[in-house]
């Protein structure tokens, strides 16, 4: 057990060696602030339902790989799968993931991840067409896992990223590390990863050096021993506690700007909001091995974009996944924003059963 745990620390502290190194391009920056910010969008049906991008469960789910690399078992070998989402507006994006096991070198998973963001009209400043141009980004991620012992696993993506926006195109590189830890007789599962640690390497503009979306989250799922149910809690940002936006409402000495009421805060409040704000929680009712409903809560999420009038579902996303014949379907929604939610598909299926 000794030599495990020392395993499984030795690739956290590279991890943490490199979050020290790109830690001035990391601090303080979030959603907004970054390039790349496609490489934060949930890859399947299931993370998505859960409310989060990311999950720690050890189940062969080949959808969780690209999300969590230290999830990558052999017993992912042959496995296709395939999501899409129907996102806002005109925009679409989707998931492409293979894995493959070589038992002489390790466990990969191969996936490729684009988004669509439709044709635009090019005009110039008098408003005069010019024709239509196009916007996308694309991400080829080589993840590799790796079982140290029956608890301790890990992993890392490669990712490749490429961006086109009309005639500004750039190419970054950027790495994921993962550890997980799982007690099958628990059923308790542990991860922390540091995610998207990488830079441009050929930038829009020249000499202009924009900071990739770094993250650094622990993840945690367990199943009830007497109940068909398993309820999972992940943490996000842990490299930056304060994740609210500035909010005229409570910078002006306390007073509205435009109404001119005081807005009172107390600490206890003010330390509760910045705590959930990091917090994701996600339950699945396991009703058989081939039938599943799910349901997530972002607080973070809702709070950033409800509409205080009329909340509604704002921050919570639900789901389901089944299993026909060789195939296992996934769908989710999530709410962002009254005007809609997204739909998300995912489908798995594992080759080698044909």
């Amino acid at each position: 057990m000794i030599s495990s745990v020392k395993n499984i620390f030795k690739p956290l502290a590279i991890a943490f060696i490199l979050i020290f190194l790109f830690s001035n391009v990391a601090y303080s920056q979030i959603g907004g602030d970054n390039t790349y910010e496609f490489l934060n969008l949930p890859n399947s049906a299931r993370i998505t339902a859960l409310g989060g991008n990311f999950f720690a469960v050890k189940d062969n789910d080949i959808a969780l790989a690209q999300s969590n690399p230290s999830l990558i078992t052999k017993e992912m070998h042959n496995n296709l799968a395939l999501s899409y989402v129907d996102y806002f507006s005109d925009i679409n994006y989707g998931f492409v993931s293979y894995g493959r096991s070589f038992p002489k070198i390790g466990n990969y998973v191969a996936t490729m991840q684009y988004i669509n963001y439709g044709d635009f009209l090019w005009t110039d400043e008098t408003g005069r067409e010019l024709g239509e141009f196009t916007a996308g980004e694309f991400a080829f991620n080589l993840g590799w896992g790796r079982q140290l012992d029956s608890n301790f696993s890990i992993g890392a993506n490669l990712k490749g990223i490429y961006s086109s926006f009309d005639e500004y195109n750039s190419f970054g590189l950027a790495v994921d590390v993962a550890g997980t830890y799982y007690n099958p007789e628990s059923q308790l599962t542990l991860s922390l990863i540091a995610k998207n640690i990488g830079s441009q390497i050929d930038p829009y503009y020249s000499n202009h050096i924009e900071p990739l979306p770094f993250e650094l989250m622990f993840g945690m799922s367990k199943r009830l021993k007497h109940l068909p149910f398993r309820y999972s809690i992940l943490v996000t940002h842990l490299e930056k506690w304060d994740l609210t936006y500035d909010d005229p409402y409570l910078d002006n000495e306390g007073v509205d700007p435009f109404t001119g009421e005081e807005n009172k805060t107390s600490g206890a409040g003010d330390f509760a909001d910045k705590f959930m704000r990091h917090i994701v929680l996600g339950g699945e009712l396991l009703l058989s091995k081939n039938f599943s409903l799910r349901l997530g809560y972002n607080y973070h999420r809702r709070q950033e974009l409800k509409i205080d009038t009329k909340a509604a579902t704002v921050g919570f996303s639900w789901g389901f996944g089944f299993r026909v014949s060789k195939f296992h379907f996934s769908y989710a929604r999530s709410a962002y924003h009254l005007v809609g939610s997204p739909n998300y598909i995912t489908i798995t299926t594992n080759f080698s059963e044909f």
